[in-house]
């Protein structure tokens, strides 16, 4: 008798990153609440700062030469970017940044994906790079619009502001980062919670409430307060920061405040692949 051949399977390639990259980025789009939630959210923000500027057009005659002298750049910048939607596009940006992990822990998906990609850290690694990719654009489009649209408005009253002004860009760069910082909160927050509903209600907290429990009476309250997102965003998009005769109790520069929101967003990511990589589905 002869022994049967057994005849060997080839060896399968191993997923390239560019694969896994293309993989999370389709499994992102899948989702109905993504674009949903980025259409809605960006046309209500947009919305909320042209109605802002809209406002100022009309009260333009009503305003004394106090508020007119000082109208640009602080008003005006404030119509481009209000604080209501500022804290809309966190809470947005945060939503879709925990729904990326959470969701895929509440289906159990989880499981397949990481059956067939045993290298985690890749793996999550890809999400990463496609969530800020697509919130930094979601961002830029609103940051722009936002800006644009004010500005043609209020130019109607002589008071439009142009991308040129000092400190123009930067309040627009600031708006367009804050979008991918939060989603990527929102994703370090998730990895770890791993439950939908806690983990919205963690990453708001985190993004929108957490600044109001601080204040800068106190060296060691302000430099916590300084230390949070939001303020720091605040902070790269105020042109009357410190100018015009305003007193600020604790200050603090935009080289700060950029290198805070690059902390939040580095500290986040390693948060959540170091997370996934050792936890047990």
């Amino acid at each position: 008798m002869t022994a049967p051949t057994i005849t060997a399977r080839p060896a399968e390639p191993r997923a390239r990153f560019r694969d896994l990259l293309a993989a999370e980025w389709t499994k992102l789009w899948s989702l109905r609440s993504t674009y949903w939630t980025l259409l809605l959210s960006g046309l209500a923000i947009i919305g909320l700062n042209v109605n802002a500027a809209v406002a100022d057009h009309h009260n333009w005659p009503r305003y004394d030469a106090d508020i007119r002298a000082i109208f640009v750049p602080i008003w005006a910048m404030r119509d481009a970017f209000t604080q209501i939607a500022g804290l809309m596009l966190m809470l947005a940006a945060g939503s879709v940044g925990a729904i990326t992990i959470t969701g895929e822990y509440g289906t159990g998906l989880i499981r397949t994906t990481f059956a067939a990609v045993p290298a985690r850290r890749s793996l999550v690694t890809a999400k990463l790079i496609d969530v800020t990719v697509v919130m930094l654009g979601y961002g830029t489009v609103v940051a722009g619009a936002s800006f644009w649209a004010s500005q043609a408005i209020l130019s109607g009253r002589g008071v439009g502001m142009s991308i040129g002004y000092p400190g123009a860009f930067q309040a627009v760069a600031a708006s367009a980062v804050l979008a991918p910082v939060c989603a990527l909160v929102g994703m370090g927050i998730g990895a770890i919670i791993r439950h939908s509903a806690a983990t919205m209600v963690v990453t708001t907290a985190v993004l929108l409430l957490l600044p109001m429990c601080f204040t800068d009476h106190y060296r060691w309250t302000a430099d916590i307060k300084h230390a949070l997102p939001a303020m720091a965003w605040g902070r790269l998009i105020d042109l009357g920061y410190g100018r015009f005769g305003f007193t600020v109790r604790r200050p603090t520069t935009t080289t700060e405040a950029w290198i805070v929101l690059a902390l939040w967003a580095l500290g986040a990511a390693a948060v959540a692949i170091t997370v996934v990589h050792r936890r047990d589905v």
